[in-house]
């Protein structure tokens, strides 16, 4: 495959990956209203881990795994499924999609300042507003009275745990990158699913066994099997593809899908009102997308 044809492909990948995660968290709000949120991640696991038990053998050409990836495989599963599922589901129940996709379009920027908390990179001016952006953003949800949604403690609450999600996917996407470089893409998403059943089964039983599964309608048993596939399976698989061929500051750009597909599945599909304020929010949350991964022009 030539460089352009593989640039391209790692940039569908990359976008379509961050539009099902939008999608995927909007449609998470009717699944936790019929399924326990514990219960539910379990389930997500053990369907998206029924799907891929193939990828989970060690491919000939792969060296061994070191203590180092090892770690690293556990902390990406720990962050960005297990932490990840439990903030994000809890979060969605609490306040509507489109709040959730203003919160996460924070992501970039959180990114941004992970990379200069922990690696120490240097962060431009430009990521500075746009971390103010993305606060901006976050501040307005507050003001906002959407009709039809819980109370201001409950979606205050709601939006602190997206947030705490938006830390566990930007702490996988840092992850993420460094693992791309010892194993392969299906690998690593089929480890990591592991692991998340795994941390998640004590829980999961727990609510099983209390459970009425004759009440959940054919509709969301549908729901949970695209939300399992495309949480543990698709998006994955598709993020790490597209990070083998593109640096890390380019697939942040990528991100702006998620929460213009979170909005647009919260609008549209959940029939979730859209008011002046949120809009207001909405397009600050973009702008600091914007900011915090358009490229650079250098001078010459």
């Amino acid at each position: 495959m030539n460089p352009r044809s593989r640039r391209f492909l790692a940039y569908a990948s990359l976008a379509t990956s961050m539009s099902l995660v939008g999608s995927y968290v909007a449609l998470s709000k009717p699944l936790v209203a019929a399924i326990p949120v514990f219960l539910l991640a379990w389930l997500r696991f053990g369907i998206g881990g029924a799907a891929m038990l193939h990828w989970l053998r060690k491919p000939a050409n792969e060296p061994p795994m070191t203590p180092q990836t090892r770690r690293l495989v556990f902390l990406e599963s720990f962050l960005g499924n297990f932490l990840f599922s439990i903030f994000m589901l809890f979060g969605v129940s609490m306040t509507s999609a489109v709040s959730a996709g203003v919160i996460m379009a924070s992501i970039p920027a959180v990114v941004a300042l992970m990379s200069w908390a922990f690696l120490r990179e240097r962060v431009s001016g430009r990521v500075w507003a746009a971390v103010g952006c993305a606060a901006g953003g976050i501040a307005l949800l507050g003001l906002t009275r959407p009709e039809g949604a819980a109370n201001a403690p409950d979606r205050w609450l709601g939006n602190a745990l997206v947030f705490g999600a938006v830390l566990c996917e930007a702490a996988y996407a840092v992850i993420g990158k460094k693992l791309t470089g010892a194993l392969g893409a299906r690998r690593i998403t089929s480890l990591i699913n592991l692991w998340g059943f795994v941390l998640m089964t004590p829980l999961g039983l727990y609510q099983a066994l209390q459970f009425d599964f004759a009440q959940v309608r054919t509709g969301t048993w549908s729901l949970l099997v695209f939300y399992s596939l495309a949480a543990s399976v698709w998006t994955v698989w598709l993020w790490m593809t597209g990070l083998r061929w593109v640096p890390a500051s380019q697939g942040g750009v990528f991100t702006v899908m998620l929460p213009v597909s979170a909005a647009l599945v919260g609008v549209l599909v959940l029939g979730e009102p859209l008011g002046g304020l949120q809009l207001v929010a909405f397009a600050l949350a973009l702008a600091g997308v914007v900011l915090a991964t358009a490229p650079v022009r250098t001078a010459y």
